[in-house]
């Protein structure tokens, strides 16, 4: 899909550069290019979590919007 979704929606527990503490969710990676590709994607500091995400259309939705409404939501149920 190419949205960055997962990038911006879902936190990140694991330390990676840049977030020695992981990212917190709703926070855009700083590891997210401007044409919403991961600067680090075959780095082997991408986080395991990151590399285990697949874009299906279940969390992707149909837009962006639906991805980011998707996973914010799946990321508050999931953190209580």
């Amino acid at each position: 899909m190419g949205c960055g979704a997962c990038c911006i929606a879902i936190s990140i527990s694991s330390p990676m550069p840049g977030y020695p503490r992981g990212k917190p969710a709703g926070e855009r990676c700083l590891h997210l290019s401007d044409d919403l590709l991961c600067k680090i994607f075959t780095s082997p500091e991408r986080p395991k979590v990151c590399d285990d995400f697949k874009a299906e259309p279940a969390m992707c939705g149909n837009n962006r919007d639906e991805a980011l409404a998707t996973l914010h939501h799946l990321e508050m149920i999931t953190s209580a």
